[in-house]
């Protein structure tokens, strides 16, 4: 039976399909500047402590919920399907951070 983090990573990769993601820190941060900036940033668990620091004062700033989540950069990458590892994405469509948000609070709550 597949896990909920099983279902965190394909729902984030899901909002990947829809074009509906942002990946890296240095993308997302010009994102948060745009007039319409991502809805939600994830960061990864094992995401180096520089970026983190960086997204989470830049969301501060701008006003963007910013979620640590239970995968690591190397399946944040997987679940967007890149190569590598990735260390944020950001969602830029509402209905699609909802579904993010309930796979997440899913994922805490077990």
């Amino acid at each position: 039976m597949p896990t909920d983090t099983t279902h965190l990573a394909s729902t984030v990769g899901l909002c990947a399909k829809a074009g509906a993601v942002v990946c890296g820190t240095p993308l997302i941060c010009e994102a948060l500047r745009k007039k319409n900036p991502p809805v939600l940033v994830l960061l990864a668990s094992d995401a180096a402590r520089n970026a983190e620091k960086k997204l989470t004062d830049k969301c501060s700033f701008y006003g963007v919920e910013i979620q640590k989540i239970p995968l690591d950069t190397a399946q944040l990458a997987l679940a967007v399907g890149k190569r590598g590892m990735v260390a944020a994405v950001a969602v830029t469509n509402d209905g699609l951070a909802g579904l993010v948000k309930s796979k997440l609070d899913k994922e805490l709550l077990s």
